[in-house]
């Protein structure tokens, strides 16, 4: 499976995927899940269970590769890493037995075992570094130097009744760190194990919640400073730096104070939270699991992504089933085990500004990034034609004209309950109030309640619809398909197409059942009632543009045009060549406004492995009509008077591509009995033999063009000279 998602100004969470089902036990205290790690790439990970079994996954595949289990009677006590300098997995077993093994072994019994003095905590790896382990009593060794002599003597480094918590290991440009968290009679202790020189330091956290000790650690390094984020039952979120570099304390020492800020202060409702986790993503942007989302009411678990420079929320996601207080984080992953399933939910936070954190960035296409995917034309590779600047176009935002720019006289909570009961004058003339504030940014988690309680109403109560006010609450850019996941299909229902438009431009996280729930509504609306549609006049201009040329087609470039490839081209009367009338496949076969709609559903993110299963519910009348679409939309973008829409907010080349691909994927068969396709199939696979053809040339003289880029041009060339260059 590929994914395809393309950035956004915020941090997103997109459509997730089911790793594998869980076993949890039988008192639901644990998920039944030791460990994640990763493995070899991106796509791969090793799972441990807490009981006997070590699973290979390849994660976009959702696959298990291979699987490894111990014999009864005997346990995994920590989980299984990947050793990536000997391409070995490492494990232990009853807290004692170090088990090796390699990928093609069948059996764990038969694999390398090494049994040792001292009871393991965990054994910690790194991308081309040697494995560590780390001991329960808070000694380390190299994995290593423990296996050329199994039975040393293991020192106690934790006092009595001290024991470890968490630990991670943490890789600077100079080495490699373990650091670990210790509890001993409500007392927290942040141990630093430094191989270069050898030291140990040891940190006390502050005290500062009676009586409650973090639910989770996360650490990260910069700046010759590890950082290390934990969460508190009471939802706060604290942060404290640790030097990399410094002085190994003297054995019975005191530990050092480790100075502490708060990070966020998270709604928690009623109660202390019992399981929930936070990891670092990026410098800016921290992961929870297992809090109820400010939008969402109580007995809701969500997972979200936080910009901790601007506390601002940025993405959320309800996690139905228990949550276990468990999450990993790898290669812009998220793993979460929750109720009976183990979760992979894809991420993207792009860098940290003012402006992205309050969801007030614009979308601005660039002409490099179109340059990247647009089909090169013969013009521009002979001649190198100078482009025009691009121009930034901004999208039009719907302005409601206000008589007033006061602040509104209703707080939020007033105004919360007024959406509840009032008539629909009322709640627009107080909502449309609150969002004329000059701080209106500032509110993003407030929005979402109230853009919540719009929808949950009008889904509730038929007379009551504000579709002025959901509009411009989608335009401020505070809003996500997560924290509204009712909203789009509202306007479907409500038949407010412009609605639909907005939050496919805005909402970066929209579940592919949504796009294609879109793309059929689209789809099968008659061009007749798409027309009374009220679209953004931008998108407009783009489709009249298209439509503009359909009378006058220029010839197309990269060798293939479907009215005259393969043809012969010889005959024909004069008087017969002034009636040829505009190829079929330079019509557009869809309206104006139609044709808008269809665009914002090819430009909204997806992953393909989703998207698949849902468009194998269209009709085959419906699959040949947006086939036929796509290929006029390819046929003009290959025209050079059409050189990626002026600058037009338009699907790529690439975006038109691959939605022909997985139309083809999913609909080929049907297609192939369908007398309608017949001529559109012909058409498609003379354009692919075309372009073979051409990409076969061109093959031919690669090795002559690459000579030609590596000449160096002669500097005392005049005013006019004459080369003669040799191909052969």
């Amino acid at each position: 499976m590929s994914s395809t998602f393309f950035s956004s100004s915020m941090a997103a969470l997109y459509e997730g995927y089911t790793l594998c089902g869980l076993t949890p036990s039988q008192n639901l205290s644990n998920s039944g899940i030791q460990g994640v790690e990763p493995v070899r790439d991106s796509d791969h990970v090793v799972v441990t269970d807490s009981r006997r079994s070590v699973t290979l996954f390849k994660v976009s595949d959702q696959k298990s590769l291979s699987s490894w289990t111990v014999k009864q009677g005997q346990t995994l006590t920590c989980s299984a890493i990947y050793n990536s300098k000997t391409k070995e997995y490492v494990a232990v077993s009853d807290s004692k037995v170090i088990r090796i093994w390699k990928e093609e072994d069948i059996h764990l019994d038969k694999a390398f075992k090494a049994t040792v003095s001292s009871d393991i905590w965990r054994v910690h790896s790194a991308a081309e570094l040697e494995p560590v382990v780390l001991f329960q009593r808070g000694a380390v060794r190299f994995l290593d130097s423990l296996l050329s002599a199994p039975k040393q003597p293991i020192e106690e480094v934790l006092a009595q009744e001290e024991a470890i918590r968490w630990s991670t290991n943490v890789v600077t440009e100079s080495q490699q760190l373990v650091i670990f968290t210790t509890e001993q009679k409500g007392d927290n202790f942040l141990y630093l194990q430094r191989f270069n020189p050898n030291t140990l330091q040891k940190y006390r956290l502050e005290k500062g919640e009676p009586g409650l000790s973090p639910l989770s650690f996360s650490a990260s390094y910069k700046d010759k400073h590890i950082r290390l984020v934990y969460l508190y039952p009471s939802g706060h979120v604290y942060q404290s730096l640790v030097p990399v570099r410094g002085l190994g304390a003297d054995e019975g020492a005191p530990a050092l104070p480790l100075p502490r800020s708060l990070l966020l202060a998270l709604p928690v409702g009623e109660g202390l939270l019992e399981a929930a986790s936070a990891q670092i993503l990026d410098e800016a942007h921290v992961a929870v699991v297992g809090l109820p989302h400010p939008s969402a009411g109580a007995g809701k678990d969500f997972l979200c992504i936080w910009n901790t420079n601007f506390q601002t929320l940025q993405a959320g996601k309800e996690m139905k089933g228990k949550i276990y207080g468990q999450l990993w984080g790898y290669s812009n992953k998220l793993f979460i085990p929750h109720g009976k399933s183990f979760s992979v939910i894809p991420y993207e936070c792009p860098k940290s500004s003012l402006a992205s954190a309050l969801g007030k960035l614009r979308q601005a296409k660039t002409e490099e990034s179109k340059a990247s995917t647009s089909v090169p034309s013969w013009n521009n590779l002979l001649h190198e034609d100078k482009a025009n600047p691009s121009k930034t176009v901004e999208t039009r935002k719907t302005r409601t004209t206000r008589k007033s720019q006061s602040a509104p006289s209703l707080t939020n909570d007033q105004i919360m309950e007024l959406i509840k009961t009032a008539s629909v004058a009322e709640v627009q003339k107080e909502v449309e109030g609150l969002l004329s504030r000059t701080d209106v940014q500032d509110l993003q988690p407030s929005l979402g309640q109230l853009a919540a309680s719009l929808v949950s109403r009008s889904l509730g109560e038929e007379a009551f619809y504000t579709p002025s006010i959901l509009a411009q609450l989608v335009q401020t850019r505070c809003l996500c398909h997560s924290m509204c996941p009712d909203l789009v299909l509202l306007a479907l229902e409500k038949k407010d197409y412009f609605l639909c438009q907005l939050c496919l431009q805005f909402f970066p996280d929209i579940p592919e059942a949504v796009t294609c729930a879109c793309l059929k509504t689209f789809i099968s609306m008659p061009d007749s009632d798409a027309e009374k549609v009220n679209l953004e006049p931008e998108s407009i201009s783009l489709m009249e543009t298209l439509m503009a040329g359909e009378r006058d087609p220029v010839g197309l470039q990269n060798g293939f045009s479907p009215a005259t490839n393969d043809m012969d081209q010889s005959g024909g009367t004069e008087a017969e060549k002034k009636e040829t009338t505009t190829p079929p496949e330079h019509i557009c076969p869809v309206g104006l406004h139609k044709g808008v709609l269809l665009n914002e559903v090819l430009m909204t993110a997806y992953s393909d492995f989703f998207l698949l299963p849902h468009l194998k519910d269209l009709s085959p009348q419906h699959v040949v009509l947006l086939l036929r679409y796509l290929q006029f939309l390819y046929l003009k973008y290959s025209q050079d008077a059409f050189p990626q829409m002026h600058g037009l907010r338009s699907p790529t080349l690439t975006q038109i591509m691959d939605w022909v691909c997985l139309l083809l994927d999913a609909h080929f068969t049907v297609l192939a009995m369908t007398p309608e396709a017949k001529g559109l199939l012909h058409n498609l696979h003379t354009f692919v033999k075309s372009q073979v053809r051409l990409f076969s040339e061109l093959g031919k003289i690669e090795g002559s063009l690459h000579e030609l880029n590596k000449m160096k041009g002669n500097k005392d060339i005049g005013q006019y000279s004459i080369e003669v260059i040799e191909l052969f």
